[in-house]
């Protein structure tokens, strides 16, 4: 728990949650640390009111059932979206519950995961159950950066096999959307600064990596070298990483009528880039938001975890108990480890 914004989060204890007529509470199994928590930590994050208990990437058991849930019962075994659609709402009646307008987002807008319970809302709309034999360490990873991963590239991107793709970023959205891609037939650039994770991207499945380092931050070139490898420009580009330039990049590494798919979070000064827009219009480029997933999308991410096309468990880099949670939380802008770091409480 932060009293404060970027105050030294606490280990502490506190009352039990209890559940809503429509939610569950949930023993909490694992969760992961993700850069979203740390951006909640630091106050970009309208929605968090302090004090507050970050964590929304979980999987365990259902231990208390409100009176309205039909779906669930105590000893199910779950994991859900970082996004909870009403179930109401226009949005969630057509499908939409990842841009829901009354969303839940446990770890933003209520009390999260770093626990050893969470409450979470609308349980018949957004519970996802365990497959038989699947891990919580696993589960938990799935979420939110493999299912962030799958819906920008096949829902939002609509990506085919024998496509190029651009990955700019190899956190931990990247490198799941360079095993998603590659899994599925697709041809993998993948762009970083750091050459660890771009030997991890290699390892996935990437025809080429560019370490961007010598570009210093200058987008038309970084573009350049991307168009360069896939020999004239992509079909599908991600920024999983969230800075201008890597939006920009993005944008103008894309082959005419390419598709830009917007993953990583732009915050705070950062939230309006520069966009190319004589590009966009000139090659009729596609720009698009992806923001989280659906629970009724998962079924199609787990068939591939299934059949062993997809293992997220490669990404896992560490374990930590939840009393080491609060340092590791604060040392997230250091990038000091990568890969997913999974949470036991």
């Amino acid at each position: 728990m932060y009293n404060a914004f970027e105050a030294p989060p606490e280990l502490v204890t506190v009352a039990d949650p209890t559940p809503t007529r429509s939610g569950v509470v949930i023993a909490v199994e694992a969760t992961g640390l993700c850069r979203s928590d740390w951006h909640g930590w630091m106050g970009h994050d309208p929605d968090i009111t302090v004090p507050h208990v970050p964590g929304h990437e979980l999987a365990g058991t259902v231990v208390a059932c409100g009176a309205e849930v039909t779906n669930w019962s105590e000893g199910d075994r779950v994991t859900l979206p970082f996004v909870c659609g009403c179930g109401s709402c226009p949005e969630c009646a057509s499908g939409r519950q990842q841009v829901c307008r009354n969303q839940f987002q446990p770890g933003f807008s209520d009390w999260g995961s770093f626990a050893e319970y969470v409450a979470i809302e609308y349980a018949d709309h957004n519970l996802v159950a365990v497959p038989e034999g699947m891990g919580s360490t696993t589960a938990a990873a799935l979420g939110c950066r493999f299912v962030t991963a799958f819906r920008a590239l096949f829902d939002q991107g609509r990506l085919s096999a024998g496509e190029w793709v651009a990955v700019h970023g190899c956190g931990g959205v990247g490198l799941s959307a360079v095993m998603l891609a590659t899994a599925c037939g697709a041809r993998v650039i993948a762009t970083d600064v750091k050459s660890g994770p771009l030997e991890t991207a290699r390892e996935l499945g990437a025809e080429a990596t560019i370490n961007v380092t010598s570009y210093d931050g200058d987008a038309d070139a970084i573009a350049a070298a991307v168009a360069d490898a896939a020999r004239g420009g992509v079909a599908l580009s991600l920024d999983a990483l969230g800075r201008p330039e890597s939006c920009v990049a993005s944008v103008l590494s894309l082959q005419r009528s390419g598709r830009h798919v917007q993953v990583g979070l732009l915050l705070a000064e950062e939230s309006r880039p520069a966009i190319p827009m004589d590009r966009v219009v000139a090659w009729e480029l596609e720009l698009l938001g992806s923001h989280g997933i659906q629970a009724h999308r998962y079924p199609a991410l787990l068939r591939l975890v299934d059949d062993g096309r997809v293992d997220p468990s490669r990404l896992i880099s560490r374990s930590i108990g939840l009393n080491d949670a609060p340092a590791a939380l604060a040392a997230m802008d250091r990038f000091e480890h990568e890969g997913i770091t999974v949470i036991h409480p």
